[in-house]
């Protein structure tokens, strides 16, 4: 396996963008309490990037949030990485202080959004 480990959790739903048959984008969600759901693994490969495929799958993992009774959702992302903190701010997610294993890295930042509450 070329030296990559591959670590897979029952506990998390992926979902998968396909076009014209090939995965293109894929991203998971994880449920850390009743209440919260955590974006895992959001990526998206780079001849595909900057069409809207990572709005999309954002919403219909918030969406999957939504379904399983989460009320807010976060995430972690790197500080590397400007284009998914765009992302996140500009879909409503707000900063907040680095949490769980995430703590003592010093390139993670951590968004979380409140999910709309159902009439």
């Amino acid at each position: 396996m070329d030296g990559q480990v591959t670590v897979t959790h029952d506990d998390i739903r992926y979902l998968a963008v396909v076009v014209n048959g090939r995965a293109v984008a894929c991203g998971g969600l994880q449920s850390l309490d009743t209440a919260t759901g955590e974006v895992k693994r959001m990526y998206v490969r780079p001849a595909y990037r900057g069409r809207g495929i990572a709005r999309q799958l954002l919403a219909a993992l918030e969406e999957l949030a939504f379904r399983q009774g989460h009320s807010v959702v976060c995430l972690e992302t790197g500080t590397y990485l400007p284009a998914a903190i765009g992302l996140y701010t500009s879909c409503g997610y707000d900063r907040i202080p680095v949490y769980g294993e995430y703590v003592d890295n010093p390139y993670s930042v951590c968004f979380a959004k409140r999910l709309p509450v159902a009439a």
